[in-house]
């Protein structure tokens, strides 16, 4: 409220940007507003600028650069330390416990490690907690798309084959689009993805308990055994009860190379009236070695396909998965 002038560069300022418009009433600021965007549709398309941009944003940012000559103030040091003091883990509840697995993901990972991710709660550890390390390292949506990050880790895994991806969704993000995982075992996408099972739409069942207390509905899920999942498609799997117990299955997730090592532990179910605390957490890791698929198709394109020999060399592909237990709200 006490900036004189807006200046958005790249920004749509939506529904997310503008805290569903209550930041920023529109259709005029009471500030100035400069808006840099690349697409001339979204440039008063909410919001009247003063100045409008057409343009890339780094584009613009390289030639802003250039002009100026010298700093125009000191380094945001505050600023820095006050972001870097929001990165600092807290605890939360349960045995296996997600703050400690994504700093131990930020610690292990290469700097080149792409994460993918869908919507849900499960995402607030990851972008809290971990550092991308370099650029073009994260692939996630910007309208809370649920099953996102599977077919997103499986993009970036056949585009970028010598970089290790990691995609993290909850158990009903991951089933928007489960199929997917076959499509990274066809062709060879070797990626790790961490579901957190917890047997409910936990962000759904949050707004839920906020708006209408103890009165869910809808949002109770009857899911797969995904370590079953896993030995059908040659899979590792194990169930990480304990913290302690993560940076170790973690290692034989993204080292082994075996089809026949399977470990799967059931945890009892825990469930209290509060959506943030006491849910079953399952965390898998799916680890997709590689596939090849040769066909070879003789006879008319449009005749009978009965007519066609097909001839297929398939070689079974090894996947790995683990699956971890904890009690927290996530989707």
């Amino acid at each position: 409220d006490d900036a004189d002038v807006l200046f958005v560069l790249g920004a749509r300022l939506g529904e997310m940007t503008t805290d569903g418009y209550a930041m920023l009433p529109p259709p005029t600021t009471k500030q100035s507003l400069i808006h840099v965007h690349s697409n001339p549709d979204e440039i008063g398309r909410v919001y009247v600028a003063d100045r409008g941009v057409c343009c890339d944003p780094a584009a613009f940012l390289r030639t802003a650069l250039d002009l100026v000559q010298q700093p125009l103030s000191p380094p945001p040091t505050v600023e820095r330390s006050s972001y870097e003091a929001w990165q600092t883990p807290f605890e939360t509840p349960g045995d296996v416990k997600m703050e400690q697995v994504i700093t131990h993901l930020t610690s292990v990972m290469p700097q080149d490690a792409i994460i993918t991710n869908g919507a849900g709660n499960y995402a607030a550890w990851l972008h809290r907690y971990y550092r991308f390390k370099s650029y073009r390292t994260q692939l996630a949506p910007t309208s809370g798309s649920m099953g996102y990050g599977l077919p997103a880790a499986v993009a970036a895994k056949l585009e970028r084959p010598d970089q290790e991806v990691v995609c993290l969704a909850g158990d009903g993000c991951f089933q928007m689009c489960m199929q997917e995982f076959g499509t990274a075992v066809q062709y060879g996408a070797n990626i790790i993805v961490i579901v957190s099972n917890n047997g409910v739409y936990g962000t759904i069942r949050m707004h839920q308990q906020r708006h209408y207390p103890n009165r869910p509905s809808g949002t109770d899920m009857i899911n797969p055994d995904f370590a079953a999942l896993a030995a059908a498609y040659g899979a590792h799997g194990e169930q990480v009860m304990t913290s302690a117990d993560f940076p170790a299955a973690l290692a034989r997730a993204r080292i082994r190379k075996t089809r026949n090592n399977r470990v799967e532990n059931r945890p009892r179910r825990g469930f209290t009236s509060h959506p943030c605390l006491n849910f079953r957490l399952f965390v898998g890791f799916y680890r997709v070695w590689m596939c090849r698929l040769k066909r070879r198709m003789r006879g008319t394109l449009f005749g009978n396909p009965r007519d066609i020999p097909m001839i297929a060399d398939i070689n079974t592909p090894t996947v790995r998965v683990i699956k971890l237990g904890h009690n927290a709200d996530v989707d």
